[in-house]
C-alpha cells in the first residue's frame, strides 16, 4: 500500500472490511467497534454483514513526555497491557499508575455517555468481530481482545483495514482470526492511510449509537 491507493475515508474502508468479511454475513455476528474511530466504521460492517453493532471500551495509555505514544493500554474492566519497555518499569510506577487511573475514569464516563441506561452487548457464545480504524502498534486492539474474549466468545475475530507488521504479531495470538486489508512496512501513523481521516467526536459516536445510522455515505462494492 502507498500514497497512491490510500482509503478515500473511513466509509470506503469500512465497506472493503465488510466484503473481506461476508462469510460472517447473516450469522447475526456481533460488531464492536474500539471508538471513536472505528464507530461509524462498525455501524457500517454491521449492516452489510446483518450483524449487531456496540462498542468495546479500551484506551492506549500515553507516555508521560509524549501523549501521541503509547505504552500500553487498558481496557474498560481494568485490565492492562504495557509494552515491553513500560513493563520494566512495572504498573505500580507511579507515572503508569496515575495514567492508568486516569484512562479508566475517562472508560467509565465514556461507557455512562455512549450506552445510558443499557448493558454492553454480551459476548458470550457470539461470533465477535473487534474492529479499529487501524493498528501501529496494536495496544489498543490487545486490550479489547482481552476483554471479549475474557467473556467466552465463540469466534473472536480482530478486523481492520491497515496495520503495521508489529501490530498483527502482537494482536495475533489473542484472536481466532486477524482479517487485515493492508500490512505496509514503512508505517507512521494510522492516517497516512486514509485521504480524508477526520476526528471523530464524542457527540458522532452518542448520535450513532442512539440513532442506528452510520452518518457516513454507502459506497457501493
Amino acid at each position: 500500500m502507498n500514497v497512491y491507493d490510500r482509503f478515500a475515508d473511513r466509509a470506503e474502508a469500512a465497506e472493503a472490511l465488510a466484503l473481506r468479511l461476508r462469510d460472517y454475513r447473516g450469522r447475526n455476528p456481533l460488531i464492536l467497534a474500539i471508538p471513536r474511530g472505528a464507530v461509524p466504521m462498525g455501524k457500517i460492517i454491521a449492516e452489510r454483514l446483518r450483524g449487531e453493532f456496540d462498542v468495546v471500551l479500551a484506551h492506549k495509555l500515553a507516555a508521560p513526555f509524549d501523549p501521541e505514544y503509547a505504552i500500553g493500554a487498558i481496557a474498560e474492566t481494568g485490565w492492562t497491557w504495557l509494552s515491553p519497555a513500560a513493563e520494566q518499569l512495572g504498573e505500580d510506577f507511579p507515572l503508569i499508575r496515575e495514567e492508568k487511573a486516569r484512562q479508566l475514569n475517562a472508560l467509565t464516563e465514556r461507557r455512562a455517555q455512549y450506552t445510558p441506561g443499557r448493558e454492553a452487548a454480551d459476548p458470550e457464545g457470539r461470533i465477535v468481530i473487534v474492529v479499529d480504524d487501524g493498528m501501529a502498534t496494536g495496544a489498543t486492539m490487545i486490550a479489547a481482545l482481552h476483554a471479549v474474549g475474557a467473556r467466552y466468545p465463540a469466534e473472536l475475530i480482530c478486523a481492520v483495514p491497515v496495520a503495521s507488521p508489529e501490530a498483527i504479531d502482537n494482536v495475533t495470538p489473542l484472536a481466532d482470526r486477524v482479517v487485515c486489508l493492508h500490512t505496509p512496512e514503512n508505517f507512521f501513523g494510522v492516517g497516512q492511510f486514509y485521504r480524508h481521516f477526520p476526528p471523530v467526536e464524542d457527540a458522532e459516536v452518542i448520535g450513532i449509537l442512539a440513532s442506528g445510522g452510520s452518518h457516513l455515505p454507502r459506497i457501493d462494492t
